[in-house]
């Protein structure tokens, strides 16, 4: 199983990336400054969605992960726990994936992944645990 960022974000970042350079052509010089750095910011989005794909990837033997960060491979003995931190603020919740591994906590969002951080972590488990390992599975928290 592996997840990745959507394609239909990606393909609308790189879209608006294009319209904020041809703004930033035409704009006034504090338009064209304002433009330019929010194009510039979304090339850079759509560079790290098409390099660092797929962000994450499971199977039996453990996890591949993909970030600026990390790249590699870890086992399922290295990671501790897997677990969803949401936060709320001003009426918004925020979801993230966390993975610990020990020396090494991954934090992926939403948008890294292409879903709702909540299937994936159950997910992983299941693909972690197997439909056999639900009694042995560690209390969620």
């Amino acid at each position: 199983m592996q997840w990745t960022p959507r394609p239909v974000e990606t393909a609308g970042a790189a879209v608006i990336a294009l319209i904020a350079a041809g703004l930033a052509a035409t704009a006034d010089p504090a338009g064209r400054l304002l433009f330019a750095l929010l194009a510039l910011w979304l090339a850079g989005l759509v560079a790290t969605d098409l390099l660092l794909r797929p962000r994450l990837r499971a199977d039996g033997a453990g996890l591949q992960v993909r970030t600026f960060a990390v790249r590699g491979r870890l086992p399922w003995s290295q990671v501790q726990r897997v677990r969803v931190d949401q936060r709320s603020r001003y009426g918004l919740t925020a979801r993230a994936l966390e993975v610990d591994a020990g020396d090494l906590l991954l934090v992926i969002g939403r948008r890294s992944l292409g879903a709702d951080p909540r299937d994936v972590a159950a997910t992983l488990n299941e693909i972690r645990y197997g439909q056999a390992g639900q009694a042995s599975r560690p209390a969620p928290g």
